[in-house]
């Protein structure tokens, strides 16, 4: 077990102490820690030395331990985390990915301590499924941490009803931004055949079916000739599906891929708008957050939490799943309202700032702990 960073504390203080376990933090979670680790919590993080938040954490003072956990069974990994939960008299167990929900519930078996369990995506837990008991299911967890209200409401209505969790268990609290994080010039898109003054529509995912990239090309051919768009694919869209669908579109010219890029939020600010066609499991998506912060206005589908992101018609435009057709036409309407399409960003960059604020986060974070753990 390695150790990194330290954290001093005030011996006559009472503090709550939590080990949050996680792959490797985002740029928000970790802040969220260091948030928290300001505030008075004794947090120790539980996240590889490759995680790119990894020297943030430690430049926190944050206690960071390296503890790796390899599969969702992992003895070595459960041995080590059970000798710092004992070691530590930790209060709270706070886990953020499946290897470290089911290691850490065999890791911390008959000890005094609650488990709040991190949930960012739609669906895929069945009361069906034995692995959903060893997760999330699994009646020792204290509380469900759903980055949106569409993750809590599909616990909450979740079939057979009587099996149902307590309608305390899942709780919303969204994962908080700063748009102090988002200040990078706008990059140039003609490094990738964009030509100066287009109109481009960006798109940044990881291509998976659910992503609905597909849809979004589709809608690229249904738009007028007098909507000369283009679209901007950022991210791993390698995909045969996705490559056939560009070569039989009517605006094949007008797409193109970008690749993954550590500079995809600068890519996106210099677009005109953003679409995340997803069709289903959205959680809150934070390709969408870094759109709005720079003032790009967004068009999502109705799914999952991307509809909470956006008011709709005023910070972004919200279309229904699997529509090319509603998709085109909100790209048009942007395209052929400049001064609407300006003020809707302005208002998608204040949405971010106002209502999902990394302070937040941290405060009913906190707040939760002192919930699950009263008198400390």
């Amino acid at each position: 077990m390695l150790v990194f960073g330290f954290q001093r504390l005030k011996p006559d203080r009472m503090t709550i102490k939590s080990l949050a376990v996680t792959e490797g933090a985002d740029r928000p979670t970790a802040e969220t820690f260091i948030g928290m680790h300001r505030r008075g919590v004794d947090i120790t993080v539980v996240c590889p030395p490759s995680s790119l938040q990894w020297q943030r954490l430690v430049d926190a003072g944050i206690r960071v331990i390296d503890i790796p956990l390899k599969r969702n069974f992992d003895k070595r990994g459960q041995r080590q985390l059970r000798e710092e939960l004992v070691n530590g008299d930790y209060d709270i167990l706070h886990t953020f990915n499946s290897r470290a929900v089911t290691n850490g519930i065999a890791a911390s078996k008959d000890l005094p301590i609650r488990i709040i369990c991190y949930r960012g995506i739609v669906g895929n837990v069945s009361f069906l499924d034995p692995m959903s008991w060893k997760r999330y299911l699994n009646p020792r967890i204290d509380r469900i941490v759903c980055v949106c209200d569409a993750i809590r409401r599909y616990f909450l209505n979740m079939k057979p009803k009587f099996l149902r969790m307590p309608d305390n268990r899942p709780v919303t609290i969204y994962k908080g931004h700063s748009l102090a994080w988002y200040r990078d010039e706008p990059a140039d898109l003609a490094q990738f055949g964009i030509p100066e003054g287009a109109f481009v529509v960006a798109c940044t995912a990881t291509y998976r079916p659910r992503k609905g990239v597909e849809y979004l090309i589709a809608a690229m051919g249904l738009l007028p000739d007098d909507v000369p768009a283009h679209l901007l694919l950022v991210g791993n869209m390698a995909a045969k599906k996705i490559s056939r669908r560009i070569q039989t579109s009517p605006a094949a010219d007008r797409i193109h891929r970008a690749g993954f890029r550590d500079d995809a939020p600068a890519v996106g600010a210099a677009c005109d708008a953003f679409c995340l066609p997803s069709t289903k499991r959205e959680g809150l998506p934070r390709s969408v957050i870094e759109a709005m912060a720079y003032g790009v206005p967004p068009i999502v589908t109705d799914s999952g939490g991307s509809p909470e992101l956006v008011e709709r018609d005023v910070s972004g435009i919200v279309v229904p799943v699997r529509d090319p057709a509603a998709i085109a036409q909100a790209i048009e309407w942007l395209y052929r309202n400049p001064d609407k399409r300006r003020k809707m960003g302005e208002a998608a960059r204040r949405r971010i700032d106002t209502d999902f604020r990394n302070e937040d986060t941290v405060t009913r974070t906190v707040a939760l702990y002192e919930e699950l753990v009263p008198g400390k």
